[in-house]
Protein backbone atom coordinates (compact mmCIF):
# COMPACT_ATOMS: atom_id res chain seq x y z
CA UNK A 1 0.00 0.00 0.00
CA UNK A 2 1.79 3.27 -0.80
CA UNK A 3 0.46 5.25 2.49
CA UNK A 4 3.08 3.19 3.85
CA UNK A 5 5.42 5.62 2.78
CA UNK A 6 3.35 9.17 4.01
CA UNK A 7 2.80 6.97 7.65
CA UNK A 8 6.64 6.33 8.06
CA UNK A 9 7.07 9.82 7.08
CA UNK A 10 5.00 11.25 9.69
CA UNK A 11 1.43 11.55 8.30
CA UNK A 12 -1.68 11.04 9.60
CA UNK A 13 -3.59 8.94 6.85
CA UNK A 14 -7.37 8.38 6.69
CA UNK A 15 -9.73 6.78 4.01
CA UNK A 16 -13.05 7.64 3.10
CA UNK A 17 -14.99 4.88 2.19
CA UNK A 18 -17.58 6.42 -1.25
CA UNK A 19 -20.63 5.83 1.14
CA UNK A 20 -19.87 8.03 4.04
CA UNK A 21 -19.01 10.77 1.14
CA UNK A 22 -22.37 11.40 0.68
CA UNK A 23 -23.40 15.33 0.89
CA UNK A 24 -20.01 16.28 0.70
CA UNK A 25 -18.52 19.03 -1.79
CA UNK A 26 -14.58 18.16 -2.56
CA UNK A 27 -12.49 18.97 -4.87
CA UNK A 28 -11.92 16.44 -7.99
CA UNK A 29 -8.24 16.28 -7.52
CA UNK A 30 -5.66 16.10 -4.82
CA UNK A 31 -4.38 19.22 -3.32
CA UNK A 32 -2.74 20.96 -0.49
CA UNK A 33 -3.21 24.48 0.75
CA UNK A 34 0.09 26.76 2.11
CA UNK A 35 -0.16 29.39 4.29
CA UNK A 36 -4.41 29.58 4.23
CA UNK A 37 -2.75 31.34 0.67
CA UNK A 38 -2.34 28.83 -1.89
CA UNK A 39 -3.58 25.63 -3.04
CA UNK A 40 -1.26 23.16 -5.24
CA UNK A 41 -3.00 20.87 -7.34
CA UNK A 42 -1.84 17.60 -8.14
CA UNK A 43 -2.93 15.44 -11.03
CA UNK A 44 -2.63 12.12 -11.65
CA UNK A 45 -3.54 9.92 -14.90
CA UNK A 46 -5.99 6.97 -14.79
CA UNK A 47 -3.20 4.60 -13.88
CA UNK A 48 -2.16 6.39 -10.70
CA UNK A 49 0.95 7.77 -12.07
CA UNK A 50 1.64 11.68 -11.37
CA UNK A 51 1.01 14.10 -14.31
CA UNK A 52 1.67 17.32 -12.77
CA UNK A 53 0.91 20.35 -10.75
CA UNK A 54 -1.21 23.48 -10.72
CA UNK A 55 -0.94 26.96 -8.46
CA UNK A 56 -3.68 28.72 -7.87
CA UNK A 57 -3.02 32.01 -5.40
CA UNK A 58 -6.47 32.78 -3.75
CA UNK A 59 -7.15 32.59 -0.63
CA UNK A 60 -11.14 31.94 -1.12
CA UNK A 61 -10.46 29.02 -3.04
CA UNK A 62 -7.65 27.57 -0.04
CA UNK A 63 -10.36 28.48 2.85
CA UNK A 64 -12.86 26.64 0.90
CA UNK A 65 -10.34 23.51 0.11
CA UNK A 66 -9.19 23.75 3.88
CA UNK A 67 -13.06 23.32 5.25
CA UNK A 68 -13.65 20.49 2.61
CA UNK A 69 -10.67 18.78 3.58
CA UNK A 70 -12.04 19.02 7.19
CA UNK A 71 -15.61 18.00 6.67
CA UNK A 72 -14.01 14.79 5.04
CA UNK A 73 -11.44 13.97 7.38
CA UNK A 74 -14.32 14.09 10.15
CA UNK A 75 -16.01 11.03 8.08
CA UNK A 76 -13.08 9.26 7.28
CA UNK A 77 -11.21 6.82 9.62
CA UNK A 78 -7.95 5.77 10.67
CA UNK A 79 -5.61 4.47 8.54
CA UNK A 80 -5.12 1.33 11.24
CA UNK A 81 -9.43 1.11 11.11
CA UNK A 82 -8.66 0.62 7.53
CA UNK A 83 -9.35 -3.22 5.98
CA UNK A 84 -10.54 -3.01 2.20
CA UNK A 85 -12.75 -5.19 1.24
Amino acid sequence: MTAAHNIAAGERVRWLPRHKASGLLVPQADFWVFDGQVVLWNHFAGDGSWVGEERADDPALARLCASSFEAAWDRAMRHSEYHPA
